[in-house]
């Protein structure tokens, strides 16, 4: 069958066979199907949909579009983590160390920036000297030394996920239900791990914009993982506002470093420690939530997660000094505040227009070849119910460039609402899956 009738065909909302999806898959990966016919499809996909046998084929087709890692050779428990995506989402950086400690193999593949929420990749790329293009044998052996390891898809691994990746980000097809769960759990399954706790996230902030479109996700994503024998949960958690209170590159790891010490935002530790303990349940090192919860603050107590993430970087080729002294790591030549125009309580932190802020000012892309800026971004965000003072900082936005910035400044003037009464905090987990 030629590729524009597969395309013609889920144009038209019909379902294609696990063949079809298979030979389509195929044909891009190996470059005979090109870009703009993947990127039809994909448009397609976003408008009609997929059935979950359909989801399920794709996802399956995608994973064996390249190598699948053993990791057989690691006796303990080999679990992930992977969140769909938020403004000042740096909980991968914490997670994977912390849950180390703990007894459980994290072998974490993540991606780059997609839509306005930033990439785990970008920001280990903060630290100089980071590899996140480790090769299988080398990804391994820092599992095995450190518990740990965060790398980027190798040229060998779900390849096709890698090109739709790219493309899904540069043609408007980010938001697409069964295109995230054939990416998400493609790579995810191709790690070897035991099993997998997913955040997906809800909100302005987040490409599922409704409880009900996240409620769907987290139900396809963990339908998909369970069809595959593994075991799966999943939290739908809020992003109205950005995660912590630092979005873009080098910001992040200082956050992540001062939540490794035990210095952390309340949300951002709230979140982290909540996916890692239902993931010392699901690896069965924990019996319960209450021993779970005592065995993870233990680690960040003792110093020893913190450790571990130094050893994880370390072993990346990173400049460990530059995460002990934060101020070694890139910063912008700009640090602006942006004042409260009142006194009162913050009742809105967009979290859309501060990922927004952070593409204009350059910590994102807006095409697949765009360099990455590591050290822009906004510090310092006021999180909702938070009472402030006329002309106290709402945000401190990092700029290496003064067009940019003033771009920027005009969306971070719509990001915040402030309010004469106080404002409740928003809820943080929302539904467990």
């Amino acid at each position: 069958m030629l590729p524009q009738w597969i395309i013609e065909k889920k144009r038209e909302g019909q379902v294609l066979t696990a063949d079809e999806i298979r030979e389509f898959i195929a044909g891009f990966t190996a470059g005979t199907i090109p870009d703009y016919q993947m990127s039809a499809l994909a448009m397609a996909i976003f408008f009609r949909g997929m059935t979950p046998d359909e989801t399920a084929a794709l996802t399956d087709a995608m994973m064996r579009s390249g190598d699948l890692v053993d990791t057989s050779a690691i006796a303990a428990p080999k679990m992930d983590k992977h969140s769909t995506g938020g403004i000042g989402d740096k909980v991968s950086l914490v997670f994977a160390p912390l849950v180390a400690c703990c007894g459980v193999a994290v072998p974490m593949i993540s991606g780059r920036g997609l839509g306005i929420t930033g990439g785990t990749l970008d920001k280990l790329e903060a630290i100089p000297g980071y590899r996140t293009d480790l090769a299988i044998n080398e990804f391994l052996d820092v599992v095995a030394r450190c518990g740990c390891s965060i790398i980027g898809q190798t040229e060998r691994l779900a390849p096709a996920d890698k090109k739709l990746y790219a493309l899904r980000d540069v043609t408007g097809t980010v938001p697409s239900i069964p295109l995230i769960t054939a990416s998400i759990m493609s790579k995810k399954l191709a790690e070897g791990v035991d099993g997998l706790v997913l955040d997906v996230k809800c909100g302005r902030g987040a490409f599922m914009k409704t409880l009900e479109t996240a409620r769907e996700l987290a139900q396809s994503l963990v339908r998909v993982g369970r069809a595959m024998g593994k075991q799966m949960t999943a939290l739908i958690t809020g992003m109205d506002q950005p995660l912590g209170c630092a979005a873009g590159n080098a910001l992040e790891i200082v956050e992540t470093c001062e939540a490794l010490r035990g210095r952390g935002p309340v949300d951002l530790m709230e979140i982290t420690l909540a996916l890692a303990e239902r993931m010392l349940l699901l690896a069965g090192v924990a019996q319960s939530t209450t021993e779970a919860g005592a065995m993870l603050a233990k680690q960040i107590e003792s110093g020893t997660a913190w450790e571990t993430f130094l050893e994880m970087v370390r072993l990346h080729g990173g400049n460990v000094a530059a995460l002990e002294d934060t101020s070694r790591l890139p910063r912008a030549k700009i640090q602006e505040p942006f004042p409260a125009p009142q006194t009162g309580y913050v009742a809105q932190a967009d979290a859309e227009l501060i990922g927004k802020a952070c593409i204009v000012l350059g910590a994102g892309r807006t095409k697949t070849t765009d360099a990455v800026d590591h050290a822009v971004g906004v510090s310092q965000i006021a999180k909702i119910g938070a009472r402030v003072e006329r002309g106290q900082p709402l945000a401190v936005l990092h700029a290496n460039d003064p067009a940019r910035l003033s771009e920027a400044r005009k969306l971070i003037a719509q990001t915040f609402q402030c309010s004469e009464k106080p404002v409740a905090t928003p809820p943080l987990i929302l539904e467990e899956i």
